[in-house]
């Protein structure tokens, strides 16, 4: 019994994952920063947006991908591209982990879940308490999912980032 409970659980997970597809359009979101302000997917259009999901702010995993992309912003912006974070912490959480590591790119706060839900990156039921699975998406500047990032590497997926847009952009 046990067995084919785990087994329908990896079922259900295996087959969320798999459901965002490259070349469909991003599921639109819409969440406030560290700052308050709302974004959408649409203030992000005519770019290229490299939109991470991560755990949890101030975690060792989650401060090296942060940080990797703020060290990486001037090559990410010189190749059009915009760095966007989500994860179920709150703004007020966001702003102190963007303030303590000099973060230069929105951190959205889907303390619902449903953002990472509708891109299959929230771990567990929905219920209170699940976090984000590290994923990034790649969207083109038509809103389009470009590259997807499954179980992002924490320290290379902003490397990875810039090395899909140059060849994505055929730099």
């Amino acid at each position: 019994m046990a067995a084919v409970l785990l087994f329908s659980m990896y079922a259900a997970n295996a087959e969320t994952s798999a459901t965002l597809r490259v070349g469909q359009p991003a599921p639109d979101f819409s969440l406030a920063d560290q700052n308050g302000k709302t974004h959408t997917l649409a203030d992000f259009g005519g770019k290229w947006l490299a939109l991470y999901f991560y755990v949890k702010d101030d975690t060792p995993g989650c401060t090296e991908q942060a940080c990797k992309f703020r060290d990486d912003i001037h090559q990410l912006t010189a190749l059009g591209a915009q760095v966007v974070g989500v994860s179920v912490d709150d703004s007020a959480n966001h702003a102190n982990f963007a303030r303590k590591y000099s973060l230069p790119f929105p951190l959205l706060a889907d303390s619902t879940g449903e953002t990472a839900a509708r891109y299959h990156s929230l771990r567990g039921d929905g219920s209170p308490g699940n976090l984000a699975k590290r994923n990034t998406f790649l969207i083109d500047p038509e809103g389009r999912i470009a590259k997807i990032y499954l179980s992002a590497s924490t320290s290379r997926n902003s490397a990875e980032v810039i090395e899909d847009l140059k060849k994505l952009k055929g730099s």
